[in-house]
């Protein structure tokens, strides 16, 4: 028997993927490449390029300080932005790796998909929305993230994922894996979330509605299960969807979460702190452009740097900045 390792450079994987993956998927191969053209790695695929370079970046790290929900909770199992894209990643790549799909390019696109987002979650996004004209937009702000303020060069295919992963988007992701992405990321939030909830005592599992549980069972695990079973159901014919009931299902939780958790007027102090806080930051450092980071002060208005920097802070660092400079 040949006990020697055998090298599985970066030939011997594209042409793996032919014969491993489904005939729908995102070749490695053929990519579209990236804006600036690089030698190929001798090992690795361009798409697992994409992976490592995202996991490496400043900008992936700071995920583990960003709210997911809640701000600054007490407890130290509550979500936040890094366990929420690693849950994202898990889901994406068992989508992929079930339907034959490309893993190395779902889990790409899933690892970068949020790290445009800004402090304070919903509230900080809501907040930038307001003062950058024309809207700002956290998938956006990740593609300007990974391309300008901390350019990783990423394959089209990867970009393209992370920019259109919003459900508000109706132009979806040109790849399949992208779409993958856009239904695990809604599969993972809603389902940890909701945990969440229970976890602080603002929900009970009782104050679920009963035509969600009765489809999706008790929140956690099953929740999952059940709806990523809702799209290997509905994604047969080769083209990737969920099942309608599941879908529908979804949407519903959605909405429960948004008037019970997300926005519910108990948290309407804080998140009245929270956009005081983004607000006078980014008037801060519009008024003070010379005290930006170099990578920051980029070919813009005052404001879009502004908004920049303060989109890509920490929940922690806003604060201790906002201490300081008021």
């Amino acid at each position: 028997m040949n006990d020697s390792f055998i090298l599985r450079d970066r030939t011997w994987r594209e042409q793996n993927e032919r014969v491993t993956l489904s005939s729908n998927a995102t070749f490695a191969a053929n990519s579209q490449g990236r804006d600036e053209d690089e030698e190929p790695d001798a090992f690795r695929t361009c798409f697992e390029r994409d992976r490592d370079r995202i996991i490496h970046s400043k900008t992936f790290r700071r995920l583990k300080h960003k709210t997911q929900v809640f701000i600054n909770p007490d407890g130290d199992h509550f979500i936040t932005r890094m366990t929420h894209t690693l849950n994202v990643t898990q889901i994406g790549r068992s989508i992929a790796k079930t339907l034959g799909l490309n893993p190395d390019l779902t889990e790409a696109i899933c690892l970068g998909h949020d790290v445009g987002h800004s402090p304070f979650g919903h509230t900080g996004e809501h907040v930038l929305n307001e003062i950058l004209d024309g809207g700002w937009s956290h998938s956006e702000n990740s593609v300007k993230m990974l391309s300008v303020i901390e350019p990783l060069n990423l394959t089209k295919e990867t970009i393209n994922g992370i920019e259109k992963h919003p459900w508000r988007y109706e132009e979806p992701p040109y790849s399949p894996e992208g779409l993958i992405c856009r239904f695990a990321d809604r599969i993972a939030y809603l389902s940890h979330d909701v945990e969440d909830a229970i976890r602080a005592n603002v929900l009970k599992e009782g104050d679920i509605p009963k035509n969600i549980t009765s489809v999706l069972g008790s929140p956690g695990k099953t929740w999952i299960n059940s709806l990523i079973s809702g799209i290997f159901k509905a994604s047969s014919g080769g083209d990737l969807q969920m099942d309608e009931e599941i879908l529908s299902i979804m949407h519903e939780l959605r909405e429960f979460m948004f008037e019970k958790v997300y926005l519910r007027k108990e948290t309407l102090n804080q998140r009245s702190e929270a956009k005081k806080i983004v607000e006078t930051l980014v008037m801060h450092f519009e008024k003070n452009p010379d005290k930006l980071p170099k990578n920051y002060a980029q070919d813009q208005s005052d404001v879009a740097n502004s908004i920049d920097y303060v989109a890509g802070m920490t929940d922690r660092f806003a604060i201790t900045t906002y201490e300081k400079i008021s």
